[in-house]
């Protein structure tokens, strides 16, 4: 098949001293959107995050300028501000400047942060939404976000600020009785979990690990919000990892027994 395919409507160029801000999706590289092929194949300049899968780079263009700007947790890791000054000189050089983000540059991915730099700076920008992996990569397990038997919400939840004065935010968010996602919260789940506890969360409620989702190396791991931690500790789990704590978690080994999985 020729890409792009005809049933598309024309692509948008992308411009001498433009930014686009692309999400790459959970990390599998098929689950690129056709938009994010066409901005890859465009750029000149590229700056990804550490969770982007190495095999999506290889869609750059010969010449193309790769720059590593990864944010891991607990590591040494790139300063937003420095982030924000690289793209934005890049593209007053005249460069084509593709900002590569894991999952969806909108869901914890700091792209509003970029943006607004990129705003005051007078650089145009374009947004390539992705999947984010709190919806995709649960999906893909088996494990969907809402059904009309369980849920009518589901908490999207960044887990890295879990500390001190932020308890009180996670007693509220457990009192909504609404399956929560968490994102980021490996070193923080401990916390996380007495504070869900201290709200009156049932400790039978069904939670799900998952960890380096869509790669060769993921892991699914069922239990209860009473283990959580030690699970999570005991199958050696590392960040990447979503973690769900709610109803729907509970549904998951019966619809996971048949699914078709890559």
């Amino acid at each position: 098949m020729d890409f792009p395919p005809d049933i598309f409507p024309p692509f948008p160029d992308m411009r001498p001293g433009e930014v686009w801000l692309v999400g790459a999706g959970p990390g599998d590289p098929r689950l690129l959107t056709v938009l994010a092929i066409h901005a890859l194949r465009s750029a000149n300049t590229i700056v990804y995050d550490a969770l982007v899968d190495p095999r999506i780079l290889r869609l750059a263009p010969e010449g193309a300028e790769l720059h590593f700007a990864g944010k891991r947790g607990g590591r040494p890791s790139s300063h937003q501000r420095d982030i924000n000054e690289l793209i934005i000189a890049e593209a007053k050089k005249g460069r084509r400047v593709l900002r590569l983000k894991g999952g969806d540059p909108f869901v914890f991915g700091r792209g509003g942060e970029e943006a607004h730099a990129l705003v005051r700076a007078g650089v145009p920008y374009r947004i390539v939404p992705g999947l984010t992996s709190g919806l995709a990569a649960t999906a893909l397990a088996g494990l969907p976000a809402t059904t009309r038997e369980t849920n009518h919400a589901v908490i999207l939840a960044a887990g890295h600020h879990a500390e001190g004065d932020d308890s009180h935010a996670w007693e509220a968010l457990a009192a909504t009785g609404q399956p929560i996602i968490l994102y980021m919260a490996l070193a923080q789940l401990a916390n996380i979990v007495a504070a869900f506890r201290r709200a009156g969360m049932n400790p039978d409620t069904p939670a799900t690990i998952i960890s380096q989702a869509t790669s060769e190396g993921e892991k699914v791991i069922d239990t209860r919000l009473a283990d959580l931690v030690v699970d999570a500790e005991t199958h050696g789990v590392e960040a990447p990892a979503l973690i769900v704590v709610g109803a729907t978690a509970g549904l998951r080994p019966a619809l996971a027994a048949g699914m078709v999985r890559p």
